[in-house]
């Protein structure tokens, strides 16, 4: 089960909200400030610039860069609320469609207003997030048109070209690049493909302007290991990473697997580093959608460097040869490591493969798979010499090989409003596992 934490003092400027384990009605956001017009499109966008606030899809891309691309291209733009979480190990984005739809749609009529928008789309694989968000467009109808479209659930199915591909009928693929939605998206139009955590800061931020630089520091984050439950929770940049390990409980984390399957591993040291896109970056790693798993005390990384590749090779949309035969050869590698089985050229190999497969595909997951190898070979370097001949007793223990669900984390359970509104007093006075979240030292 995966476990809400909330700070103890809640802030007026949170996308987790004041109750995240319940489905937030029309009324409710609109009491708190929700569907206001504190700041125009125009002076909303020199917030978000001042604010530096980032895209929370993986990339960390300034969101009003993106957000002026579109404007600029003029014609008829689209905007799309990605929903889509293809990482295993993140489930920020299927909560928030699921408990604050209102927050995502306000923030993308105010994405719409910035760029010139005349249609929207809310793009998802939940269908439990796509009933939540058709029943609040019923709720509080958009002055925007907005259409739900609902996609299979896959790693890729939420890269931005293969988003744009769903919406205009086709499968769920990425696409050469250029163009880039921003030049040539939806049905050819100039298209913002914004994370749904971006678009809730944005609706934050326009309607309490004065909080903008507490909005975009602020990051929701998913966080796992070991035999402890998951923890989702909201934090401050700038935080530790070991005080993240120590409040989802492993505390003795032997280092942790980074931005979901993007990130690669990092050893015990990089735990000191805060939760911060740059400091992190510069330390080589990154925090890609803010999934962190901790590795806890008997958790070999080359077992949890195998699985995720594995993921990532199961996952592979196989079309792109060198992306299929790269991602497999890699996992084959890190297979045979877990089991003890591989020659004595393993090392050499997968640092050839790090070096020369980054970019070859037409998406990110190929990088992903190389990068991890990559980052078990510095993050672990003695590890991989001590496999040759036999597993540790981690990696004797692990599952069989390609055994699916290792690093995936289940959704916070959120109370449906519509149910709760007629169920008996006793099935809706126990809330969904949650707890205060100790006082985190950070960027404020």
């Amino acid at each position: 089960m995966t476990t809400i934490r909330h700070p103890t003092a809640q802030s007026p400027g949170s996308v987790l909200g004041a109750a995240p384990d319940v489905t937030e009605s029309a009324a409710a956001y609109r009491a708190t400030g929700g569907y206001a017009d504190a700041a125009g499109p125009d002076e909303l966008l020199r917030h978000l610039e001042a604010s530096g606030l980032r895209g929370r899809g993986g990339a960390g891309f300034p969101a009003a860069v993106k957000l002026r691309a579109v404007r600029e291209r003029g014609g008829a733009p689209v905007v799309v609320a990605n929903g889509e979480e293809g990482e295993p190990g993140s489930v920020k984005d299927r909560w928030l469609l699921r408990a604050r739809p209102h927050l995502v749609l306000d923030g993308l009529v105010h994405a719409a207003a910035m760029t010139g928008a005349v249609r929207g789309y809310v793009y998802l694989s939940d269908p439990e997030a796509g009933a939540r968000v058709r029943r609040a467009l019923a709720e509080h109808p958009s002055p925007l048109p907005v259409e739900v479209v609902e996609t299979a659930h896959t790693y890729v199915a939420g890269e931005e070209s293969a988003v744009v591909r769903r919406i205009d009928g086709g499968p769920a693929l990425p696409t050469a690049k250029p163009p880039r939605p921003f030049e040539k998206g939806v049905g050819g139009a100039p298209t913002l493909v914004a994370n749904v955590e971006t678009l809730a800061r944005i609706a934050l931020t326009a309607a309490r302007p004065g909080l903008r630089e507490r909005i975009a520091d602020t990051t929701l984050v998913t966080l796992s290991g070991g035999t402890t439950g998951a923890v989702l929770t909201e934090v401050p940049y700038g935080v530790p990473l070991r005080t993240l390990a120590a409040l989802q409980g492993t505390p003795d984390a032997a280092g942790a697997l980074m931005g979901g399957l993007f990130g690669g591993l990092v050893d015990a040291r990089a735990l000191d580093l805060p939760l911060e896109p740059d400091a992190l970056a510069a330390a080589g790693t990154a925090l890609g959608c803010g999934a962190m798993r901790f590795l806890a005390a008997g958790t070999c990384p080359v077992s949890v460097a195998a699985d995720a590749v594995g993921h990532l090779a199961a996952e592979s949309a196989r079309q792109c040869g060198v992306c299929v035969s790269g991602t497999g050869a890699i996992r084959d590698a890190l297979d045979a490591l877990a089991a003890g089985s591989a020659g004595p050229d393993t090392a050499a190999r997968l640092h050839r493969w790090s070096q020369g497969l980054p970019g070859r595909g037409a998406c990110g997951l190929l990088d992903a798979a190389a990068y991890t190898a990559a980052s078990l070979l510095r993050a672990f370097p003695d590890l991989v010499p001590h496999h040759l001949d036999l597993p540790c007793a981690a990696c004797a223990a692990r599952p069989q090989a390609g055994a699916p669900g290792r690093l995936t984390v289940a959704v916070p359970e959120v109370m449906d409003v519509a149910v709760s509104a007629t169920a008996p007093a006793e099935a809706t006075a126990t809330p969904t596992a949650r707890s205060p979240l100790p006082a985190l030292k950070g960027t404020p």
